[in-house]
Protein backbone atom coordinates (compact mmCIF):
# COMPACT_ATOMS: atom_id res chain seq x y z
CA UNK A 1 0.00 0.00 0.00
CA UNK A 2 1.34 3.38 -0.86
CA UNK A 3 1.44 6.15 1.56
CA UNK A 4 1.54 9.65 0.53
CA UNK A 5 2.55 13.04 2.03
CA UNK A 6 3.21 16.34 0.99
CA UNK A 7 5.64 19.67 2.08
CA UNK A 8 4.31 22.95 0.66
CA UNK A 9 5.72 26.17 0.25
CA UNK A 10 9.11 25.12 1.34
CA UNK A 11 11.16 28.60 1.51
CA UNK A 12 14.06 26.81 -0.26
CA UNK A 13 14.91 26.62 -4.29
CA UNK A 14 13.91 23.12 -5.68
CA UNK A 15 17.27 23.00 -7.00
CA UNK A 16 18.77 23.20 -3.29
CA UNK A 17 15.74 20.95 -2.22
CA UNK A 18 16.90 17.87 -4.99
CA UNK A 19 20.27 17.74 -3.27
CA UNK A 20 18.74 16.48 -0.31
CA UNK A 21 16.31 14.10 -1.74
CA UNK A 22 18.44 12.33 -4.35
CA UNK A 23 20.20 11.11 -1.12
CA UNK A 24 17.16 9.11 -0.09
CA UNK A 25 15.47 7.80 -3.23
CA UNK A 26 14.81 4.09 -2.89
CA UNK A 27 16.03 3.70 0.78
CA UNK A 28 14.42 2.07 3.45
CA UNK A 29 12.86 4.61 5.97
CA UNK A 30 15.30 3.69 8.75
CA UNK A 31 18.48 4.34 6.81
CA UNK A 32 16.55 7.19 5.13
CA UNK A 33 16.40 9.04 8.56
CA UNK A 34 20.19 8.45 9.28
CA UNK A 35 21.19 9.94 6.12
CA UNK A 36 18.76 12.86 6.92
CA UNK A 37 20.10 13.31 9.91
CA UNK A 38 23.42 13.44 8.95
CA UNK A 39 23.00 15.80 5.95
CA UNK A 40 24.75 19.30 6.34
CA UNK A 41 22.19 20.81 4.25
CA UNK A 42 19.58 23.09 5.07
CA UNK A 43 16.13 21.56 3.61
CA UNK A 44 17.40 17.84 5.38
CA UNK A 45 16.16 18.69 8.71
CA UNK A 46 12.61 19.81 6.60
CA UNK A 47 12.44 16.67 4.83
CA UNK A 48 13.54 14.43 7.64
CA UNK A 49 10.28 15.81 9.29
CA UNK A 50 7.67 15.08 6.37
CA UNK A 51 9.67 11.94 6.15
CA UNK A 52 8.47 11.33 9.68
CA UNK A 53 4.73 12.53 9.30
CA UNK A 54 4.76 9.63 6.29
CA UNK A 55 5.87 7.33 8.61
CA UNK A 56 3.14 8.38 11.44
CA UNK A 57 0.51 8.38 8.59
CA UNK A 58 1.46 4.71 7.30
CA UNK A 59 1.54 3.63 11.09
CA UNK A 60 -1.32 5.08 12.66
CA UNK A 61 -3.96 5.37 9.44
CA UNK A 62 -2.81 2.39 7.44
CA UNK A 63 -1.93 -0.21 10.17
CA UNK A 64 1.88 -0.67 8.51
CA UNK A 65 4.86 -1.70 9.82
CA UNK A 66 7.60 0.62 10.73
CA UNK A 67 10.00 -1.51 9.89
CA UNK A 68 8.46 -3.13 6.15
CA UNK A 69 8.63 1.01 4.47
CA UNK A 70 10.90 2.33 1.75
CA UNK A 71 10.94 5.46 0.17
CA UNK A 72 9.35 4.56 -2.97
CA UNK A 73 9.08 7.94 -4.50
CA UNK A 74 10.28 11.61 -3.64
CA UNK A 75 9.57 14.77 -5.92
CA UNK A 76 10.27 18.43 -5.94
CA UNK A 77 8.62 21.00 -8.02
CA UNK A 78 8.69 24.48 -7.95
CA UNK A 79 5.86 26.72 -5.62
CA UNK A 80 5.16 30.27 -5.63
CA UNK A 81 8.00 32.49 -6.52
CA UNK A 82 8.23 35.90 -4.09
CA UNK A 83 9.15 38.61 -6.39
CA UNK A 84 11.51 40.93 -4.81
CA UNK A 85 13.69 44.39 -5.80
CA UNK A 86 17.44 44.99 -4.75
CA UNK A 87 18.85 48.53 -4.97
CA UNK A 88 21.80 48.72 -7.13
CA UNK A 89 24.00 51.81 -8.23
CA UNK A 90 22.78 55.32 -9.89
CA UNK A 91 19.28 54.39 -8.91
CA UNK A 92 18.70 51.20 -10.10
CA UNK A 93 16.84 47.61 -9.13
CA UNK A 94 17.45 44.03 -9.70
CA UNK A 95 14.95 41.74 -9.53
CA UNK A 96 15.41 38.81 -6.96
CA UNK A 97 13.25 35.66 -7.38
CA UNK A 98 13.04 34.11 -3.98
CA UNK A 99 11.76 30.45 -4.84
CA UNK A 100 9.86 27.88 -2.54
CA UNK A 101 9.31 24.43 -3.31
CA UNK A 102 6.54 22.13 -2.84
CA UNK A 103 7.94 18.45 -2.22
CA UNK A 104 5.83 14.96 -2.89
CA UNK A 105 6.77 11.66 -1.12
CA UNK A 106 5.06 8.29 -1.70
CA UNK A 107 6.22 5.64 0.81
CA UNK A 108 6.10 1.85 -0.07
CA UNK A 109 5.77 -1.41 1.36
CA UNK A 110 8.96 -3.57 0.91
CA UNK A 111 6.79 -6.91 1.12
CA UNK A 112 3.23 -6.49 0.39
CA UNK A 113 0.86 -7.60 2.61
CA UNK A 114 2.32 -7.28 6.36
CA UNK A 115 0.41 -5.02 7.61
CA UNK A 116 -2.49 -7.76 7.87
CA UNK A 117 -1.83 -8.92 11.26
CA UNK A 118 -2.67 -5.18 12.31
CA UNK A 119 -5.74 -5.42 10.68
CA UNK A 120 -6.27 -7.89 12.88
CA UNK A 121 -5.64 -6.69 16.23
CA UNK A 122 -7.72 -3.24 15.18
CA UNK A 123 -10.70 -5.42 14.33
CA UNK A 124 -10.48 -6.91 17.57
CA UNK A 125 -9.98 -3.88 19.48
CA UNK A 126 -13.37 -2.65 18.32
CA UNK A 127 -15.40 -5.60 18.62
CA UNK A 128 -14.26 -5.18 22.66
CA UNK A 129 -14.76 -1.51 22.20
CA UNK A 130 -18.55 -1.77 20.72
CA UNK A 131 -19.15 -4.81 23.72
CA UNK A 132 -18.04 -1.56 26.19
CA UNK A 133 -20.38 1.13 24.97
CA UNK A 134 -23.19 -1.37 24.90
CA UNK A 135 -22.68 -2.43 28.38
CA UNK A 136 -22.58 1.69 29.33
CA UNK A 137 -25.46 2.38 27.20
CA UNK A 138 -27.72 -0.41 29.01
CA UNK A 139 -26.36 0.58 32.52
CA UNK A 140 -27.71 4.11 31.40
CA UNK A 141 -30.76 3.05 30.28
CA UNK A 142 -31.59 1.09 33.96
CA UNK A 143 -30.43 4.60 35.79
CA UNK A 144 -33.54 6.33 34.00
CA UNK A 145 -35.80 3.76 34.46
CA UNK A 146 -34.82 4.19 38.24
CA UNK A 147 -34.94 8.05 38.46
CA UNK A 148 -38.23 8.14 36.32
CA UNK A 149 -40.10 5.59 38.88
CA UNK A 150 -38.60 7.66 42.01
CA UNK A 151 -39.51 11.11 40.38
CA UNK A 152 -42.99 12.86 41.94
CA UNK A 153 -45.63 13.44 40.07
CA UNK A 154 -46.12 16.45 37.99
CA UNK A 155 -49.22 17.94 39.19
CA UNK A 156 -47.89 17.66 42.75
CA UNK A 157 -46.59 20.48 44.63
CA UNK A 158 -42.83 19.15 45.02
CA UNK A 159 -43.02 17.51 41.67
CA UNK A 160 -41.20 18.97 38.00
CA UNK A 161 -41.10 22.77 37.19
CA UNK A 162 -43.04 22.71 33.71
CA UNK A 163 -46.90 23.02 33.73
CA UNK A 164 -47.38 22.51 37.42
CA UNK A 165 -49.65 24.56 39.24
CA UNK A 166 -48.59 24.41 42.78
CA UNK A 167 -47.41 26.94 45.39
CA UNK A 168 -43.52 25.92 44.16
CA UNK A 169 -44.13 26.50 40.38
CA UNK A 170 -44.75 30.14 40.89
CA UNK A 171 -41.97 32.75 40.45
CA UNK A 172 -40.47 34.12 43.53
CA UNK A 173 -39.36 37.45 41.83
CA UNK A 174 -41.33 38.73 38.55
CA UNK A 175 -40.16 42.32 36.37
CA UNK A 176 -43.74 43.40 35.66
CA UNK A 177 -46.58 43.18 38.26
CA UNK A 178 -49.41 40.71 37.56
Amino acid sequence: MKVEATLKNLRVSPRKVRLVINLIKGMDVANALVQLSLAVKGSSREIEKLLKSAIANAENNFGLDRDNLMVADIQVGGGPTLKRWLPRAHGRATPLMKRTSNVYLVLDEKIEGMKKKAKAKKIEKKAVETEEVKTESESKESKKAVVAKSAPAKNSPAGGLKGQKGAFAKKSFQRKSV
